[in-house]
């Protein structure tokens, strides 16, 4: 486990040591503050409008948590779309471009604890971008009262969602040793499995139409930010990661006999 650990915190410190770490924090906190305030100005307006309508009679109330902050947490997934394949593009490419992929290898440490200290490293990272995050949750709890059980599960399928991402991302830049590569192929993954809901409709097999379903991100967000932990949900994304991880060590396993 300490090996685990070590790895995941020179993960880190190389996102920060350059400032690409920086950048992504920055990128990803401008793009969900433009978002979330956005939503937050229509969110005022809509309730100005409610609040008039009731001066003259009965009118429909406004929910934050499904008029706001549920939009607020699909549109993270967007987001993530653009921000994921960044952070794994160098995860394996960038040791295989500088040639440390050779003493990576020949170091006492197994594929299992190189994959998940590289995997848990930019878990970090992502978890840094998502707590920054709370201070909207906060301001909305300082002026309104927010349901928080949304909130959590909301946070809790981003952070599975995001570790999809980052299997994902770890498995496409351990087959190159291209960081820009990488990040394009991620990209081109990434956007087909949030989309592939989109055909859905097009299939006349309910079986095929189901399991098209079933590959979507989104599909499984979508309970996580209504307040609802579905254990089918659950599964797919873990078992997502955990067969993304499992490619990543095949992969690395792989190179360890061709060097």
């Amino acid at each position: 486990m300490s090996n685990i650990l070590a790895i995941a915190q020179k993960e880190l410190k190389n996102y920060f040591a350059t400032p690409i770490g920086y950048v992504l924090v920055g990128f990803f906190i401008l793009l969900f503050g433009w978002f979330f305030y956005t939503m937050l100005w229509y969110f005022e307006r809509q309730s100005m409008q409610m609040a008039s309508m009731g001066m003259m009679g009965e009118a429909p109330t406004m929910n934050i948590n499904e008029q706001l902050i549920r939009p607020a947490f699909m549109n993270v997934s967007v987001i993530l779309l653009l921000t994921m394949p960044l952070i794994t593009m160098r995860l394996y490419s960038e040791e295989k471009r500088s040639g440390t992929i050779e003493l990576l290898l020949t170091s006492p440490l197994t594929d299992f604890q190189i994959v998940m200290g590289k995997f848990l490293g930019s878990m970090a990272l992502y978890t840094i971008m998502l707590a920054v995050t709370l201070i909207h949750v906060a301001l909305l709890y300082a002026f309104g009262n927010p349901e928080w059980r949304p909130i959590a599960t909301g946070y809790l399928g981003l952070l599975l969602m995001g570790g999809c991402f980052v299997a994902v991302g770890l498995f496409i830049s351990s087959l190159t040793r291209n960081q820009i590569v990488a990040a394009m192929a991620t990209f081109g993954v990434f956007l087909l499995l949030w989309i592939v809901n989109w055909i859905a409709p097009s299939i006349t097999n309910p079986n095929a139409q189901a399991v098209v379903n079933y590959l979507s991100f989104t599909e499984h967000l979508n309970d996580f930010v209504s307040g609802v932990v579905d254990t089918a949900h659950l599964c797919y994304y873990v078992s997502f990661i955990a067969f993304g991880l499992f490619l990543t060590a095949r992969s690395v396993d792989t190179e360890r006999w061709r060097g």
